[in-house]
């Protein structure tokens, strides 16, 4: 055991003491941080106010567009080459003409620009003309719109779970996102660890280390403390990104300005005080009633979401990733490891990379294709109970719930699989490791389990 944690220690500090870890750790919270804040304040930089020149010649939406908080209507007469002549000597967005058309053919409507029209203002002007157009068929067919904007129906359902503790509210989303967020980081994780225990490997054993190692350890200790002390890289990777990013987007917002999310409380007494006044920013047709209407349906859909995320079993899904983080690491970890053990260089590795590959990948499409539509299905059931796609699937369903038994069946065959997998991954590293210059296959990897060293 003593050797065994001389070679953690060794993997772990060689590791960590890199530059391209010590870069990567401290500037992936830092992009993460710039992704998810960047687009916003780009979004919000480019919200210039648009102006369109509206040359009107079927007189159908004369006074009709309505201007919006970002987008001005100003109409225009005379013909379309003195409207393009006005349009020229001006800094306005676009020139919309449209010709003598009907409300049952509105074709040949087209826009003018200095510069290729952009998407958004194309897509705007559809929609404003769009909606112009369907007023004027409701007059003519002698509906009323009020009416039936009235009629539409928005069905919103409380969902209650009658657990054993009692009822609890919970949301899908919420429920979906905790379970798929955590397998995600499991799926990645092993693959990117993995792949570094077989490149250990090949590594050493190309340079011939290995050979003065093995003369000190045996070969299964040496495997174990290089799998412990990469996962031991791996659980401080993922804890200084978590508080790393926390301090990068708190850095980066107020570095930009941004002021913090406000609370839901917060976003009530903004939407009553709206309500008070006048309308919502970029909410311009909606009266003072209906804007107060949106700002609670706004602040209850916050707080119910706080309110399911609050009745998550938080505790229960933190230590099972914990868990089958470890796990899944520990039983594919082992296997990357008596892959590089097995072959001379990483090229060599990719016919035995496919069957580790598969499952994980079924795994993970099946997580999004059948096990969030029915996490207490057959399929769902049988995922998260065979140790090869239980970190992955199983982390799906916990957030949903999952009967006790199930729960500990699963950990226990996939402790069984690890210690399966690395007593099969030592019998191959302990004779692969000192081959040198021979192509390997299955046939020859089978025998490598029966001999004796």
């Amino acid at each position: 055991m003593h050797k065994i944690w001389l070679i953690i220690q060794r993997e772990y500090l060689t590791r960590v003491r890199k530059k391209s870890f010590i870069i990567m750790t401290l500037l992936t919270p830092l992009l993460l941080a710039t992704f998810m804040i960047l687009p916003g304040l780009l979004i919000a930089m480019s919200g210039e106010e648009e102006t369109v020149m509206v040359l009107d010649e079927s007189g159908l939406f004369e006074g009709k567009l309505e201007n919006k908080k970002d987008l001005k209507f100003v109409h225009l007469a005379g013909s379309l080459e003195q409207a393009k002549t006005v349009y020229q000597e001006t800094d306005n967005t676009a020139l919309l003409y449209i010709p003598k058309i009907s409300i049952n053919d509105p074709k040949g409507i087209t826009v003018y620009g200095k510069k290729n029209t952009s998407l958004q203002t194309q897509i705007r002007l559809e929609e404003a003309l769009e909606k112009e157009i369907e007023n004027q068929r409701f007059i003519a067919s002698g509906l009323d719109r009020e009416t039936l904007d009235k009629i539409e129906a928005n069905v919103k359902l409380n969902t209650i779970n009658l657990s054993q503790e009692g009822e609890k509210d919970n949301n899908a989303i919420i429920t979906s996102a905790a379970g798929v967020v955590a397998a995600v980081i499991i799926y990645f994780f092993i693959f990117l660890y993995g792949v570094q225990i077989m490149r250990g490997v090949i590594e050493e054993k190309t340079n011939r280390i290995v050979e003065v190692i093995i003369s000190s350890v045996k070969p299964f200790q040496l495997m174990m403390g290089k799998i412990m002390g990469i996962a031991a890289v791996a659980l401080t990777q993922f804890l200084l990104w978590i508080i790393l990013s926390f301090v990068a987007i708190t850095a980066v917002s107020a570095a930009f300005g941004i002021d913090a999310a406000p609370t839901p409380m917060e976003q009530y007494q903004a939407g009553k005080v709206a309500a008070e006044g006048e309308s919502i920013a970029n909410q311009d047709e909606e009266t003072p009633e209906e804007a107060a209407a949106k700002s609670d349906e706004f602040a209850n859909t916050i707080q119910d979401v706080t309110k399911s995320f609050a009745n998550l079993p938080l505790l229960l899904i933190f230590g099972c990733f914990v868990f089958y983080f470890l796990g899944g690491y520990l039983l594919y970890g082992s296997i990357f490891g008596a892959i590089g053990a097995a072959v001379d260089n990483e090229t060599d590795t990719q016919q035995f990379m496919m069957p580790i590959t598969i499952p994980l990948v079924i795994s993970f499409i099946m997580s999004y294709s059948v096990v969030l539509k029915n996490p207490d299905g057959a399929v769902a059931f049988w995922m998260s109970i065979i140790p090869f796609t239980s970190p992955i699937v199983m982390m799906v369903r916990v957030p949903f719930g999952v009967p006790a038994w199930e729960l500990l069946l699963s950990m226990g065959l996939l402790i069984l699989g690890f210690i399966f997998t690395t007593w099969l991954a030592a019998r191959i590293y302990r004779v692969g490791i000192l081959m040198y210059g021979k192509k390997i296959n299955y046939k020859e990897l089978s025998k490598w389990l029966f001999y004796r060293v």
